[in-house]
């Protein structure tokens, strides 16, 4: 098993490439099954859920190549299988995405119940229902959804989501894009990922409106032609990062980062006393080069996790290393997954004075951190603990970092471009 070895205290400096949305990426790559016809995606991560989904779709039957860096290419022509099978889907949740595309390409299908980062309950019931609402008949047993539909085709309804669940939301968009007439989903989310899912099938040939308002209405059509998207920047990356530059108090430029998506997050660290500054004359809708300019010291700042527009609950836990170091008392309430906490431990392993009660955090910013050997927890969290490493004086040791290679690009060789003294190393060299 792999291991990072961190020295911090280092000053760090420069820019950082942020790659394409890991969250964005993995509904849109599934939702190339619904096309017959070949698709294009660009700014594909190259990470290890980015991989095992390109496994499962390669054993239903869909041919990918890989083209430019980062561009794969998808041949949705013949699927072959309707089993997505546990060995696959076990390793990342997004799998359970598959089931609406191959109930709408084949009229049935057998997945999976899925895995994923244990951060708390995430139940699929919002899937199944609003599936069933649109003509499927489902059954799961012995792990696995059994799934039909008796019409041949999904039939338009009108379905509201007991809560505005990410996944959810794009499960029954890729159902109803080929349904028999209107779906109208009430409460959907609206995250930016569900944006770009919309707009990716919008040019594709679907017809979905209302999806930046929580009310999507998609009027079925028969086919659409092959996607051709360039996914945008990952915003949690890029909070991620703002995070780091934050905590480490050093001056730090994004390259080609989408400002609009990280408006909650940028607002909250600009009241820790943050600057941001980037091209006035850059248009909304378009990439921006991001200057970080921290002070010398944060000020504790609450923040509450919400759906979109609301803070994301991805970038909670790197908001917490820097709260760490700030002066006075942070309070971050964790209002989306119930155990999300999880990394409060290891960063108390390295010095930060934490209390949690309840699913709220109290954060005693201290004047320093220090090194510990820690374990990652889960995606977001083996990043708040690189962050606290970088800022700990001395060696720092950060255990299971697989869990940080299914969200981030090549995060050691970003980070050593700043200066980071950071490398990877086997566990049992130790």
């Amino acid at each position: 098993m792999e291991m990072l070895i961190v020295e911090g205290g280092r000053p760090l400096a420069g820019e950082l490439t942020v790659s394409g949305s890991k969250n964005s990426s993995l509904p849109i790559v599934i939702a190339t099954m619904l096309s017959a016809q070949k698709s294009v995606l660009r700014n594909i991560p190259d990470l290890a859920d980015t991989r095992f989904l390109l496994s499962l779709l390669n054993s239903l039957g869909v041919g990918t190549s890989v083209g430019a860096p980062n561009e794969i290419c998808f041949d949705g022509e013949k699927i072959t299988s309707g089993l997505a099978h546990y060995d696959v889907v076990r390793k990342m949740r997004a799998s359970v995405l598959v089931l609406a595309p191959l109930l709408a390409r084949l009229g049935h299908a057998k997945v999976s119940l899925p895995g994923g980062c244990a951060i708390g309950t995430r139940p699929v019931d919002i899937h199944l229902e609003g599936l069933k609402q649109l003509g499927a008949q489902l059954e799961v047993k012995e792990g696995y959804i059994h799934a039909f539909l008796p019409k041949g085709s999904f039939i338009g309804a009108e379905f509201e989501l007991p809560l505005p669940s990410v996944g959810a939301t794009e499960n029954l968009i890729m159902a109803a894009v080929l349904a028999q007439g209107t779906t109208v989903l009430s409460r959907a989310a609206k995250e930016p990922e569900v944006v770009e899912l919309c707009e990716a099938l919008n040019a594709a040939g679907a017809q979905i409106s209302g999806y930046k308002t929580g009310v999507i209405t998609i009027r079925g059509v028969s086919s659409i032609s092959g996607l051709n998207h360039t996914i945008r920047p990952d915003r949690i990356e890029a909070g991620t990062f703002i995070a780091l530059a934050a905590a480490t108090k050093s001056a730090l430029r994004l390259k080609d980062v989408f400002v609009p998506d990280l408006s909650s997050v940028m607002e909250r660290f600009s009241h820790a006393g943050v600057k941001f500054l980037h091209s006035s004359s850059a248009s909304k809708n378009s990439l921006v080069d991001l200057d970080i300019i921290p002070p010398s010291r944060l000020r504790a700042t609450d923040i509450e996790t919400s759906p979109h527009p609301g803070f994301p609950t991805d970038v909670q836990a790197q908001f917490m290393a820097a709260m760490a170091l700030a002066e006075g008392v942070s309070t971050i309430y964790e209002r989306v997954f119930e155990n999300r906490m999880m990394h409060v431990p290891e960063l108390m392993r390295m010095g930060a004075h934490i209390e949690v009660h309840n699913g709220v955090a109290r954060v005693f910013g201290q004047p320093k951190l220090s090194r510990a050997q820690v374990m990652a927890t889960d995606i977001r969290a083996s990043a708040s603990l690189v962050i606290a490493a970088l800022c700990a004086e001395g060696r720092s040791e950060i255990r299971r970092v697989y869990h940080l290679d299914r969200g981030y690009e090549a995060l050691e060789k970003k980070l050593q471009a700043i200066g980071a003294n950071i490398k990877r190393c086997s566990q049992e060299d130790f």
